[in-house]
């Protein structure tokens, strides 16, 4: 699968983020899996993991997860932000999501061990609307979305700190994603060496959900 054989890999300035299987998945998906290298600044990043730090502290990283998704892990809903994190976040909402879409209230947060990981897993109608983005925060890691009919189409992200990703429609509903562990950590040749990661989501919420409702618990999405 990933790693081997011929490749298509979209033609970036500089480093290439987004790698795939064949130019038809990434035609198709260009859209819809979306990575944004240097969205944050270094003093931003150093920003947003001087707030979540104290929070996560006195929390301990877990290993079973109510949909058995993610391992080696600790994660919250945080609705309360500095100002400075508040601009952030107003940023990736003015990049990530339309003008029609409603976002969740609270914002995921997912910390994740060196030596833990996301399974491949789709994210449920129920908890996440069509769109979701995350801020990669302290290590790169690497993303990969296999389609859940034909699994040689594929493609992966490449997150490194700083970056921005943003998932949508078919990118959301039509392949699974995880985040590789270490041991697997490849990006086409280039080993991408996990250290410990934290991201930080943003949700649109579920159709039908009114803005006043809680959108889905703690979790991989």
């Amino acid at each position: 699968m990933a790693g081997t054989g011929l490749l298509a890999q979209r033609t970036l300035p500089g480093p290439s983020w987004v790698r795939g299987s064949s130019p038809s998945v990434l035609s198709r998906l260009r859209d819809a899996a979306v990575v944004r290298p240097g969205f944050l600044s270094v003093a931003e990043e150093e920003t947003l993991s001087r707030e979540l730090e104290p929070e996560l502290r006195r929390r301990r990283y877990e290993y079973d997860h109510w949909d058995a998704a993610i391992h080696g892990f600790r994660e919250t809903e945080k609705s309360r932000w500095s100002e400075a994190s508040r601009a952030i976040l107003q940023r990736v909402q003015a990049v990530a999501f339309g003008p029609g879409q409603t976002l969740l209230s609270s914002v995921h947060v997912l910390d994740l061990e060196a030596r833990g990981y996301i399974k491949p897993h789709v994210d449920s109608v129920k908890f996440c609307g069509a769109t979701i983005a995350g801020l990669s925060l302290l290590s790169p890691s690497v993303m990969r979305l296999v389609h859940t009919q034909e699994p040689g189409e594929w493609l992966e992200l490449l997150l490194e700190p700083g970056s921005l990703y943003i998932l949508r429609g078919s990118a959301r509903y039509d392949f699974s994603h995880e985040i590789l562990r270490d041991e697997e950590s490849f990006f086409g040749e280039r080993q991408i060496p996990r250290g410990r990661r934290i991201s930080v989501i943003c949700r649109s919420l579920p159709e039908g959900m009114g803005p006043g409702e809680s959108g889905q618990p703690p979790g991989a999405c």
